[in-house]
């Protein structure tokens, strides 16, 4: 779908045009899916969480001015649902602590051709909560640090931090995996 088409879409959608939403929906759903299930882990609720985010976008797509793309900002609000679907159940998603003690590089993770992609999501499964959304988000959603820092409402310094954690313990997992398979 070209821009301007898109951005006719959205200008429908503003004016509560229900066909106009369903084609958006259309568009976005199964990415929106895809980011959802990367946080929550179960079909039914992550299809739950992402039709309660397009509902909420439905209600406030007259905030969408433009400057991001529609799919960032819709994305956005799905992962805002899924963490709040998760603190919800209790967990401890985002208690982390402001570590100043070192910032760590921003090398990439390097990981062995033969493990499957399967593994790798296995393995981040594994992760300590406090590091696992900050993982999703940088390494899976492609997001930066201050973006990151922003979505949690932790600091960039926390993000950095939780970062290099979560990939030392994702190395350690994926070998640990590696020689088990």
């Amino acid at each position: 779908m070209d821009r301007n088409t898109q951005v006719h879409l959205i200008e429908k959608c503003k004016k509560n045009d229900n066909r106009a939403q369903m084609q958006l929906y259309d568009l976005y759903c199964k990415a929106m899916f895809n980011t959802a299930f990367n946080f929550i882990k179960d079909d039914d609720i992550a299809q739950d969480v992402m039709q309660e985010a397009f509902i909420k976008a439905f209600k406030k797509i007259g905030t969408y001015t433009g400057e991001a793309s529609f799919g960032s900002w819709l994305k956005r609000i799905v992962i805002n649902q899924s963490l709040d679907w998760l603190k919800k159940q209790k967990l401890d998603t985002v208690e982390l602590k402001e570590e100043i003690a070192f910032l760590p590089n921003d090398e990439p993770l390097e990981v062995d051709p033969e493990i499957s992609m399967a593994v790798i999501y296995k393995c981040i499964e594994a992760l300590p909560q406090k590091c696992k959304n900050v993982v999703k988000l940088y390494l899976l959603e492609g997001y930066d640090h201050q973006e990151v820092a922003q979505i949690l409402e932790i600091s960039e310094v926390a993000s950095r931090s939780q970062l290099s954690r979560g990939k030392s313990k994702l190395k350690e997992l994926l070998i640990h995996e590696n020689y088990e398979s």
